[in-house]
């Protein structure tokens, strides 16, 4: 399991950055679209009516990718003081309990949301003309990649690894 885990990290933190990336993206992007609709709604009195359904989509995109990256970096949100004060075993099956449910969690917000997306699929977005199912897609991806990345760091807890993820987030943090 050590080897198989060595051999997908590089592509796990290559999937890692470029989800940082897109949202960084995506963040500038929908600053950009708030700002022109600013700009042609004040100033030339007639604002677009794509920008905020567009740019509701690109902040779900920005939101769950980011939220994957920060389980596989662990700078999500813990409370982790009852942990610190517990025997290293109870601290390492808290973890994986922890873990675990971060799993099913993905898991599940991807299966659901799969659900809900085909479900409104042949509605219409009606600014946009996307079908309204497009709206889910942010939560099928980050649902899947939080699962992919709690079930990295569950591997890694279990084998005894250290870190799973890459420490450059987790120093700038």
């Amino acid at each position: 399991m050590r080897k198989f885990m060595q051999a997908i990290k590089p592509a796990l933190g290559v999937v890692s950055r470029l989800s940082l990336w897109i949202a960084g993206i995506g963040m500038i992007a929908m600053t950009l679209i708030v700002g022109w609709q600013v700009f042609s709604r004040y100033i030339l009195n007639d604002s677009p009516s794509w920008s905020e359904p567009l740019s509701l989509h690109l902040m779900a995109w920005f939101i769950m990718l980011g939220a994957a990256v920060g389980v596989r970096e662990s700078v999500h949100l813990g409370l982790d003081i009852v942990r610190y004060v517990m025997p290293h075993n109870i601290q390492k099956a808290m973890d994986l309990l922890s873990l675990g449910l971060i799993v099913l969690f993905g898991i599940g917000m991807a299966y659901y949301s799969t659900l809900l997306a085909a479900g409104t699929w042949t509605a219409r977005i009606p600014v946009l003309g996307w079908p309204g199912g497009t709206d889910f897609f942010p939560m099928i991806v980050g649902g899947a990649m939080i699962a992919i990345f709690s079930l990295e760091r569950f591997i890694d807890v279990a084998i005894g690894e250290e870190i799973a993820a890459d420490v450059l987030v987790q120093e700038a943090a």
